[in-house]
């Protein structure tokens, strides 16, 4: 009954993927389940047997590494802690739908709380 997040971070020494509330509301845990973003807080180990699993740490080190590259330098980084399950969230989102509206964006988003900035899927002011 172990978690997904605690065997990524303490167990595999995966620790891009982050602790933000543990409740599954912030998507700080975000990873890619069999390519979803799921939620790796509130996933037990056992559900993952036989599914592909893919941390930020995965996608950093392949195709995914010039959408970093440009999401740090866009400035798309603060703190820290809510990055990685953006990043995993966005870029299954561009898997998806490489032309995405803003419409599109907010909505994969609405569900990752930056705690710099608010939540990301939030309307514009």
């Amino acid at each position: 009954m172990e978690r997904l997040l605690d065997v990524l971070r303490e167990g595999l020494g995966l620790t891009g993927t982050k602790e933000g509330c543990g409740e599954g509301e912030c998507g700080a845990c975000t990873v890619l389940i069999d390519g979803e973003p799921t939620l790796s807080c509130l996933v037990p180990l056992f559900q993952c047997e036989g599914r592909r699993i893919e941390t930020v740490e995965g996608i950093a080190a392949g195709p995914a590494r010039d959408f970093l590259e440009r999401f740090v330098a866009t400035g798309g980084v603060q703190c820290g802690a809510c990055t990685p399950g953006i990043v995993i969230t966005a870029w299954a989102l561009l898997q998806r739908n490489p032309a995405p509206s803003r419409e599109e964006a907010r909505e994969a988003l609405a569900g990752n709380l930056c705690r710099c900035t608010g939540i990301c899927g939030e309307p514009d002011r």
